[in-house]
């Protein structure tokens, strides 16, 4: 009786629906699923019809009630909102449709399943390989850059031993001494000495072109561990004239002000500066986050850092609160901005990695964290500068205030690739990434006890996949067909003064000031899509649309036989489809095994970066024990993956703001290791 209601009444408001746009469609339900959807088709329709009314309430006004200023025939831009409303509807349509397609396929269209599995598991296993192939190149250029940095240092190292142990010869044979010259006699003092030394010393340092801004958004961390990250900082050879500290505080924190001040001083004469600014709390239409904060932060620091330097000169670098940072990363940044054709529309984007607590916290995060940080890694090698940055990337303040700095609203969540995506649009495409293959080391989730790890890690990969909130902006800037321009770049490179300006003899603009293709465009939403369709559908087909299948077509015991007596099993019935079947199960078998080579691979890497970068013990390390971490996969593809991101994407379509939370990192800097 419930289900004969529930049709009539879905039945009715469709009809009504449909009759307000002038459709005659005689509707019929002949299932109480199909009326479940309807249910749900509904409200999509309303807000279509919502936008319809809207435009007819315009020709009967002068103007747009809706858009004052805009002319009564504006059915363009109720169009472009339905077309904003659609593009809010693919995360959730998605992932909502992965659980429907997994139950009632097999039962109601079992042909178009069978071939829907083949396509998203061949799919699936393509990229993958292609996963593979790029993370392969990375770990490639990873230890290169880490090995020529040694080899660097070793050198001018041993230079320095040899100029000191002539300096110390020199000293004992002519100390009190006079010495022949061509010019005479002069005397050997230690004030000659102490010269050599002061020009041994600074002849390690290097004349950077840039002043490196340094932006830290921090709530409610703990100093040590603050303090530790600014230390490294501090220990870079460069620090005292090229690096400027940004402590971008909160104030809903209770104790900014004295965590600040007390790291101020701390710090006090080891950088170029030390700007500390507090984001205020409940600023209308902001969301809380690091977004948010770095944006106040930069804004700040733009205003104090444009009386003393040129902006032209100013590089930021966002980072994390946990991150160690090397000093090769900035040798890298330095050495990728001389080599742009355009550096103030250069992103630079570092691999991120984690070895400061790793063998503190349980091998599900653990694992958790290593994949992700391969799917960052395989990112880097983009051929065409569409790589995505997480967590700690560099551009520069050129950049940032042309695109009007970071978005502060709850659909920009994910600060890292939403400034990426702004950047790459409101450019018209011209700002791209370049990779910098110097590890950024971060820390694990750390709390105290083994289950509240575990909850924490699951907090913080709901925190991370809001940014979801991406794919519906990436649709939105490349198919709205709002045009950018690429003069604020242009005008800016031919008036550098740090750049020389690049021209062919042939009079054509510089490839940098091109504006991008709509195939960039169409690359830059699929890997969008990639990186938050993926997670939110793959853990259930690759785990359950085999077994589920299996059970239900083939099994003895399955129930389908009981309800629906004339039920034409396509895999009994026809030999096609027994094969179609079995070509899906086997590929389904090799879908994990791209993933497990990375792993492999990055089990090498993790060894060489702690031993050769890090200057790690051997039992500081991982060794042939951590294998067994990958046991966890499953679990954590499941807990840290495919829940977390289903739920975000389900939420897009009440768009709620939920409160943020940081990720609790209980560790002190005695237990933080390089």
């Amino acid at each position: 009786m419930r289900g004969v209601k529930l049709k009539s009444i879905a039945e009715f408001l469709i009809c009504h629906t449909l009759t307000q746009f002038d459709y005659n469609i005689d509707v019929s339900l002949d299932d109480d699923i199909f009326a479940s959807v309807a249910c749900s088709l509904y409200l999509v329709l309303m807000r279509l019809e919502l936008q319809y009314q809207s435009h007819q309430n315009c020709l009967k006004t002068s103007e747009c009630p809706i858009l004052p200023g805009a002319p009564n025939n504006c059915w363009h831009f109720h169009v472009m909102g339905i077309h904003h409303y659609i593009f809010e509807l693919v995360a959730p349509t998605t992932a909502i449709g992965a659980v429907f397609v997994l139950l009632i396929g097999p039962i109601f269209f079992p042909r178009v399943y069978i071939w829907f599995l083949l396509a998203y598991f061949t799919t699936f296993l393509y990229i993958s390989v292609n996963h593979f192939l790029k993370f392969c190149l990375t770990v490639r250029n990873i230890k290169k850059n880490i090995r020529d940095w040694n080899a660097k240092q070793e050198q001018q190292s041993s230079s320095r031993d040899y100029d000191s142990k002539e300096v110390v010869k020199s000293t004992a044979t002519n100390n009190g001494r006079i010495t022949p010259t061509r010019n005479g006699y002069t005397s050997i003092s230690m004030n000659d000495d102490d010269n050599k030394y002061s020009e041994m010393e600074s002849a390690l340092k290097y004349e950077g072109e840039y002043i490196h801004a340094f932006v830290i958004p921090n709530y409610e961390e703990p100093e040590p561990l603050l303090r530790d990250t600014i230390k490294r900082l501090a220990q870079h050879r460069n620090s005292t004239t090229a690096y400027v500290i940004i402590l971008a505080m909160e104030e809903s924190e209770t104790e900014h002000a004295s965590k600040a001040a007390s790291l101020k001083r701390t710090f006090d004469g080891s950088f170029r500066d030390f700007i500390i600014t507090v984001h205020p709390k409940d600023v209308p239409g902001e969301s809380r986050g690091k977004g948010s904060n770095v944006a106040f932060a930069a804004r700040e620091a733009c205003e104090i850092l444009a009386r003393k330097v040129d902006k032209r000169h100013v590089v930021f670098t966002i980072t994390d609160s946990d991150s160690a940072i090397p000093e090769l990363y900035i040798r890298q940044i330095e050495k990728a901005l001389s080599e742009s054709e355009d550096p103030y529309s250069t992103i630079c984007s570092p691999p991120i990695f984690f070895s400061r607590n790793a063998l503190d916290v349980p091998a599900a995060v653990r694992v958790t964290d290593i994949m992700w940080s391969i799917m960052v890694m395989q990112n880097l090698s983009n051929p065409r500068g569409l790589a995505f940055p997480c967590s700690t990337y560099s551009l520069s303040m050129v950049l940032a205030e042309q695109v009007g700095f970071w978005d502060t609203d709850k659909d920009a969540v994910g600060e890292d690739l939403h400034m990426w995506l702004k950047c790459f649009f409101k450019t018209g495409g011209v700002a791209r990434s370049v990779p910098i293959f110097v590890p950024i080391n971060l820390t694990n989730v750390q709390t105290t006890g083994y289950f509240s790890n575990i909850y924490a890690r699951f907090v913080q990969a709901k925190r991370h996949y809001n940014g979801v909130a991406d794919v519906a902006y990436s649709l939105k800037s490349a198919f709205s067909g709002e045009q950018h321009s690429t003069t604020d770049t242009e005008s800016l490179l031919l008036s550098s003064t740090i750049m020389p300006v690049y021209t062919s003899s042939s009079g054509k603009r510089p490839s940098c000031l091109m504006s991008c293709s709509f195939f960039d465009k169409l690359v830059v939403v699929l890997h969008v899509l990639e990186a938050h369709m993926i997670p939110c559908t793959s853990g259930w087909l690759m785990f359950a649309a085999v077994p589920l299948t299996q059970f239900l077509l083939i099994s003895a015991y399955s129930p389908i036989s009981s309800y629906y007596p004339n039920f034409q099993n396509p895999i009994i019935t026809s030999e096609f489809y027994a094969y179609m079947f079995s070509l899906v199960q086997a590929v389904s078998v090799l879908l994990p095994m791209p993933l497990l080579l990375c792993a492999m691979l990055y089990e090498g890497l993790h060894r060489t970066v702690d031993a050769e970068l890090f200057k790690k013990n051997v039992n500081e390390t991982r060794t042939w024990k951590n294998y067994m971490d990958y046991a966890w996969l499953p679990v954590s593809a499941w807990l840290f993956m495919t829940l977390p991101s289903t739920l975000a994407c389900v939420k897009r379509l009440t768009r709620s703001n939920d409160k943020y939370v940081v990720a609790a990192k209980n560790i002190f800097t005695e237990a933080l290791t390089e």
